[in-house]
């Protein structure tokens, strides 16, 4: 295929060109570019798509349209990437439609635990609206340690799948460069995040506003009256930082000092319910409280276990509120009021915006949704 090129797209097809730090032209480019291309089409060293969209000097999504054959790109626009692609010799991982490539119908899923009743609910929910659009999945589960959610990252990107959904805040790592492998997903494909807050070209989050969220719920609380409030947390993903945020954001408004003694981190295994009752018992008899409000159900149902096994009534005696409104919610007596996540909504909002991308749509980038306190019996 010939291209007849400007001298801008001439300027951009030459800097795919480094050979021991100088550049070297066919006269033949003079002509018309094709013999400059047939030239650099012998180069060899790996193209990304981010690569392309920096040497044509437009997005990663306008490479994307051109590869998948969009009309939503002007002529000037598309031959100016397609001068490049051919200059540099890129080629495209498989999931990229155009080109004569077809998609491999394959999202890829990362959760740090599938036993994690939340990560395995929106593994369901996931899995079944993408199968409900003919895409298959390959789960992998990572742990919790870094260099295995690297690992599997790039495993899935080397299978070439479609794209790849993050399923947790848990991904996302204090440090910044500790997110690189992220980044370098990005480059390649479509990234999801559910649940978490990213800001990086390529990757779309949807998530619940967890701060406001557990700040309404701890709210709520303080105006029935109680004061002395009990944070229980075990984890200190994005996710679980944004709750004890939202928590501490409550009392400050309404003027009640921030003790930390009051903030208890559970180390133990929040499946462990009898556990974390022991944990509550065991906590020094000087911190006075009368309500808990825990950064999940499974804490907040250790907590009512806890309050049974100290003769506590529910709501009079302790107060009680969970996150997630899982099944566990409706499974101990009293029912827990708790924070409905809108779990089945971010699964549902991200299936729906994965969709979007591998048909060339125009996508949000972050869609924040907020949750709703179900009140039940362990709070008045």
């Amino acid at each position: 295929m010939d291209f007849y090129l400007n001298s801008n797209e001439k300027a951009a097809a030459v800097s795919c060109l480094e050979t021991e730090g100088s550049m070297r032209i066919n006269a033949a480019a003079e002509d018309n570019g094709s013999g400059l291309l047939n030239q650099l089409h012998r180069k060899e060293f790996l193209m990304t798509i981010y690569d392309v969209s920096e040497k044509a000097g437009v997005s990663i999504a306008t490479v994307s349209r051109v590869l998948n054959g969009s009309d939503n790109v002007s002529a000037q626009t598309r031959q100016k990437v397609l001068a490049v692609i051919e200059a540099c010799d890129y080629t495209p991982n498989a999931f990229a439609r155009g080109l004569g490539l077809n998609s491999m119908n394959t999202i890829g899923i990362l959760c740090a635990d599938s036993s994690d009743l939340y990560l395995a609910n929106a593994v369901y929910h996931i899995e079944q609206e993408l199968r409900e659009n003919n895409y298959n999945c390959i789960l992998c589960c990572t742990g919790y340690k870094l260099e295995d959610k690297q690992k599997y990252l790039n495993l899935l990107v080397n299978k070439k799948v479609d794209s790849v959904i993050l399923v947790g805040s848990n991904f996302i790592a204090d440090k910044d460069e500790d997110n690189d492998y992220i980044r370098g997903a990005a480059k390649e494909i479509p990234v999801l995040l559910l649940n978490a807050d990213f800001d990086c070209e390529n990757v779309y989050c949807s998530l619940c506003d967890d701060f406001k969220s557990t700040m309404q719920a701890t709210s709520y609380i303080i105006e029935t009256g109680i004061k002395d409030i009990l944070y229980l947390y075990n984890s200190k993903s994005y996710s679980a930082l944004r709750k004890l945020s939202g928590y501490q954001s409550a009392l400050t408004q309404k003027g009640i000092p921030l003790r930390m003694e009051y903030i208890q981190y559970f180390p133990g295994n929040h499946a462990n319910l009898p556990a974390i009752a022991d944990f509550l018992s065991e906590l020094d008899s000087s911190i006075k409280y009368q309500a808990i409000v825990a950064a999940d159900d499974n804490l907040a149902i250790g907590a009512v276990k806890f309050a049974h096994k100290k003769g506590l009534s529910m709501p009079d005696d302790l107060s009680v509120i969970g996150y997630n409104n899982s099944i566990l919610s409706t499974c101990c007596e009293p029912e827990l009021t708790t924070v409905d996540n809108r779990l089945e909504t971010l699964c549902h909002h991200i299936v729906k915006t994965l969709i979007g991308l591998l048909n060339n749509k125009e996508m949000p980038q972050k869609v924040i949704f907020s949750g709703e306190l179900i009140k039940r019996g362990t709070t008045l």
